[in-house]
């Protein structure tokens, strides 16, 4: 009798299996089947009591030892989180989880370079969670947006110059910023004269404009990023540079051709 009254708890509160003293393997095996958490609560489960839980609810791999394969794969199946709870995850559940999201990574101890890499293909931020990124690891990253700059504490010089290439607005991520970088990252991206115009000297940018400018190889967007930026001209109280003049002089024949092509559209 006492035995049903405490079937009937367990089926009503699995959590019931708690208070329950000497428990039967009927009463461990209706307690997982009702909630598979409770596989926490039971002491030396059969295997039967471990498939239970698990097949209620994946969260039960952490109570669990020795899972197998199978069992692993299916838990990161259900969700990649449960990859918190594999006291030794194997490579390829490591794999299936950084698959669904980069961050993942978090739960991975001393992960290789090859593991990071497909945490940052997968999701750029998953940075946050990598301690000391190799360069290739922070130019993966950036490769897929300049604001994973922002999770580098100690970026590399390519890793700076590839995020401000992308995006201008890297600039404010970067520590240490010498006259010699600005100078170095305007030549990479004009637009980063908005943020360091009270930085430079009239001479200093237009040294870095005739230089740039000079290339065959000078980028389209860098040309037409210079001729588009209004705020310097030849009667700016600001930035007095006649750009069309400056064009003219120092331009290549790519940069004057650039240059034209902007004018036509522009009519």
């Amino acid at each position: 009798m006492e035995n049903t009254t405490f079937m009937e708890l367990i089926r009503q509160n699995p959590h019931a299996i708690t208070s329950i003293s000497n428990p039967t393997d009927e009463m461990k095996l209706l307690a997982v089947n009702k909630n598979g958490l409770m596989l926490k609560h039971i002491k030396n489960p059969t295997k039967t009591m471990k498939q239970a839980a698990f097949a209620n609810n994946s969260r039960a791999i952490e109570y669990i030892e020795n899972p197998t394969e199978e069992m692993m794969q299916k838990a990161i199946m259900a969700s990649w989180t449960n990859l918190e709870y594999l006291k030794n995850p194997s490579e390829l559940a490591i794999k299936q989880a950084l698959n669904q999201s980069g961050w993942a990574i978090k739960y991975v101890k001393s992960p290789s370079e090859s593991l990071q890499l497909l945490a940052v293909s997968k999701n750029y931020d998953a940075l946050r969670f990598i301690k000391e990124p190799s360069e290739p690891v922070q130019l993966a990253a950036i490769q897929h947006s300049y604001e994973a700059l922002r999770y580098i504490k100690a970026p590399s010089a390519q890793a700076e110059r590839l995020a401000i290439l992308q995006n201008e607005r890297a600039l404010q991520w970067i520590n240490d910023l010498t006259k010699a970088k600005i100078l170095e990252f305007l030549a990479i991206n004009f637009l980063v004269i908005k943020f360091v115009m009270k930085e430079i000297s009239t001479d200093e940018l237009q040294q870095v404009l005739q230089k740039e400018l000079a290339k065959e190889t000078v980028e389209e967007k860098y040309v037409r990023d210079f001729l588009n930026y209004s705020t310097i001209d030849k009667k700016s109280p600001i930035m007095a540079i006649d750009r069309l003049r400056l064009l003219d002089q120092y331009g290549s024949r790519t940069a004057k051709r650039i240059a034209v092509d902007e004018k036509l559209k522009l009519l």
